[in-house]
């Protein structure tokens, strides 16, 4: 390798953690967005040197590029979501918070599980074209040129997608250890089995998303509202037993890992706190979302 190939190759490297969240961001699946950081990896070594010369801000051509990448993989992804059993959450980043890799990209807002959610929704082209240029303050024109259209229709994507962010209002990000209060909380209110402490923890409002893809025992429908949440959820204790989830960072906020134990298969709990209470407990299950998950051993 030259010297001019490791100088490149260092330079990606520093703006690796960044594109990764990016794709993310844009996709909600870890392999897809260690891909497209590959694919664009591939793209800039692809030019000759007079093209390289001519990129004026790296990092910016970079998150375009990523962005172009990682719209082809939402569009093909809408016939594959239209036949999915259940419902579709996004791959959980589950991290040590001990100079993990992935830290710079928990820390944030918008990989939240909350906030992904809300992006699930977007049509590909309103998810790239809000998340580049709100989040990342990519210019109009470069997005249009990702995405193919003009400048004016390119703002009316991330308008619209922006407008939809907007109305869903997921809740902010509580400090950790408010999260680690409400969390410890519940879990005894849970292991105690009493239906009325359950619901009193749980938010008024709080949801309960199951995605276990038709391949894991989870709910198939959103529930809503803290009696049928609180009922489900003692339900399912008393159908799996004395089952222990370890904290961890799921997406930068606080949640649950399950090993696999007994008839339960293994799952990553996404916990939403807002005001004091559990409003949005994200079950994920489907075993093939979940094989990047470091999961602990069980005796």
């Amino acid at each position: 390798m030259t010297t001019a190939e490791q100088t490149l190759a260092s330079t990606f490297t520093g703006h690796r953690s960044h594109l990764v969240g990016v794709a993310y961001r844009l996709t909600g699946s870890v392999a897809d967005a260690e891909d497209a950081v590959q694919e664009a990896w591939l793209r800039l070594t692809g030019l000759t040197e007079q093209g390289r010369a001519q990129i004026r801000d790296l990092r910016g051509w970079l998150t375009t590029v990523v962005g172009r990448i990682c719209l082809d993989r939402l569009r093909s992804a809408v016939a594959r979501r239209e036949r999915y059993v259940g419902q579709w959450l996004p791959e959980p980043l589950v991290t040590s918070g001990d100079d993990d890799p992935l830290d710079a990209v928990v820390r944030d807002d918008g990989v939240r599980m909350a906030a992904l959610v809300v992006l699930d929704r977007l049509t590909p082209e309103q998810r790239v074209a809000f998340v580049l240029h709100d989040a990342f303050d990519v210019p109009f024109a470069e997005i249009a040129d990702a995405l193919g259209c003009t400048v004016a229709t390119a703002r009316q994507h991330a308008s619209r997608g922006r407008r939809a962010a907007a109305e869903a209002d997921p809740p902010p990000r509580v400090a950790l250890e408010e999260q680690r209060e409400v969390l410890e909380r519940f879990l005894a209110a849970v292991a105690s089995g009493d239906l009325d402490a359950v619901v009193s923890l749980l938010h008024p409002d709080v949801v309960m998303v199951g995605d276990g893809g038709g391949k894991a025992r989870t709910a198939v429908h959103v529930v809503s509202g803290a009696d049928k949440v609180a009922r489900l959820i003692l339900g399912l204790m008393r159908r799996y037993g004395d089952v222990e989830g370890l904290p961890a960072l799921v997406n930068g906020d606080l949640g649950l890992v399950f090993a696999a134990q007994g008839e339960l298969t293994p799952r990553v709990e996404a916990i939403v706190v807002r005001d004091g209470k559990v409003a949005g407990v994200y079950d994920m299950s489907n075993p093939d979302k979940l094989g990047h998950v470091p999961f602990p051993e069980t005796a």
